[in-house]
C-alpha cells in the first residue's frame, strides 16, 4: 500500500516507518523539515497544523497514520481539534481509504482529563469527512523517548525517596512500544479492524508505584514512596519539571490524566491481531537498552 505517516520523526512514527516499509508497503513520511529527515519512507512536505499542505502530501495514499498531538501547548485542545478537522477533509478530498489514529485509554463513563478528552475528540473529528478510521488506544507506551516512560524512570534515577501524590495508586496497563508498533501494522491486513476503535495493553495491569518500583529494581536501586494525598495536580506538574526534563504543561496534561484509570476493558484486538506482547520487565529492559545503545553512538 502507498501509506503516509503524520508525525513521521515522532516517538511511535520513527519506529512506524521502518516497521512499514520492512513489510513491504510504499511509505510518505510527512514532516514539516522534509530536508533534514533522516529517517526511513520518502519524506513529504506537510503540517496538520497548515490545512494548505495537507490535500498534496496525501494524494495517492490509500491509508494515512495520524500520530500528532500539541500536548505541550496551552490551548492543545483547541488545536489539537482544528488539526484533525483539517486532516479529515483532506485526506476524504485526496480519496484515503483509512485513516490509522492511536489514541488514549480510558472510560468513556469517566470524568476524562483534558489530555484524554482530546484525544477521543481527536478520534472523533478525524472521521467526520466519511473516511473510515480505525484506532488503537493505549495508556503508558514504554520505550525510550517517550514522555511518559521518561518521566518514570528520571523519577526513579533521580530520587531514592520521593513524595508523591494519590495518583500514584492509580492503574494502567502499560504496553511495549514494539508492541504498538505491531499492533499498528497488523490492522492494516485485517479488513475487519477497519472503522473501529481497540483496546491496547500489555499483559499485566500495575499502579503507577508498582512500576516505578520495578524499574528501581530492575536498576539495583532502593525507592522509598511516600504518599501525600494533598499533593495538588499543579505542585505535582512543578514537582516534576524540577526532577525531571517534562516540561510544566506537558507534566501537569500528564498528571491530570494519571487520575484516570487507563486499562483495557476490550480484548478483541488479540483475536484480530495475535500476538504474544512482552511482559513489563521485559519493555523496560528493551527501553533501558536502547537508550544505552544510543548513548554509545554519541
Amino acid at each position: 500500500m502507498r501509506i503516509l505517516v503524520a508525525g513521521a520523526s515522532g516517538f511511535i512514527g520513527g519506529r512506524l516507518c521502518p516497521a512499514l516499509v520492512a513489510a513491504g508497503h510504499e511509505v510518505h513520511a510527512m514532516t514539516r523539515h522534509p530536508d533534514s529527515y533522516r529517517g526511513a519512507g520518502e519524506p513529504v512536505h506537510g503540517d496538520v497544523h497548515d490545512p494548505d499542505t495537507l490535500r498534496s502530501a496525501l494524494d495517492g495514499c490509500e491509508v494515512a497514520y495520524y500520530l500528532v498531538h500539541s500536548l505541550g501547548d496551552k490551548d492543545f485542545e483547541q488545536r489539537d481539534a482544528e488539526a484533525a478537522r483539517a486532516f479529515a477533509r483532506s485526506a476524504a478530498d485526496a480519496g484515503v481509504e483509512r485513516i490509522v489514529y492511536l489514541g488514549g485509554l480510558g472510560d468513556d463513563g469517566d470524568e476524562l482529563s483534558a489530555h484524554l478528552r482530546s484525544r477521543r475528540q481527536v478520534e472523533s473529528l478525524l472521521g467526520t469527512a466519511g473516511v473510515p478510521v480505525t484506532t488503537l488506544r493505549a495508556g503508558i507506551i514504554v520505550g525510550h523517548g517517550g514522555i511518559s516512560w521518561e518521566m518514570t524512570r528520571q523519577l526513579v534515577e533521580h530520587l531514592p525517596a520521593m513524595i508523591t501524590p494519590r495518583w500514584v495508586r492509580t492503574r494502567t496497563q502499560p504496553i511495549a512500544v514494539a508492541d504498538v508498533v505491531r499492533y499498528l501494522v497488523g490492522v492494516l491486513t485485517v479488513a475487519e479492524t477497519k472503522g473501529r476503535a481497540f483496546d491496547i495493553g500489555g499483559p499485566e495491569v500495575l499502579a503507577y508505584v508498582d512500576m516505578m518500583r520495578r524499574v528501581a529494581a530492575i536498576e539495583g536501586r532502593m525507592l522509598l514512596v511516600v504518599p501525600v494525598p494533598l499533593l495538588s495536580p499543579g505542585l505535582s506538574a512543578r514537582w516534576l519539571s524540577l526532577v525531571t526534563d517534562v516540561d510544566t504543561a506537558t507534566g501537569r496534561s500528564l498528571v491530570d490524566s494519571m487520575g484516570n484509570e487507563v486499562v483495557v476493558r476490550d480484548d478483541s484486538i488479540t483475536r484480530l491481531v495475535p500476538l504474544e506482547p512482552l511482559g513489563y520487565d521485559e519493555a523496560v529492559l528493551a527501553a533501558l537498552g536502547e537508550r544505552a545503545a544510543q548513548r554509545r553512538r554519541r
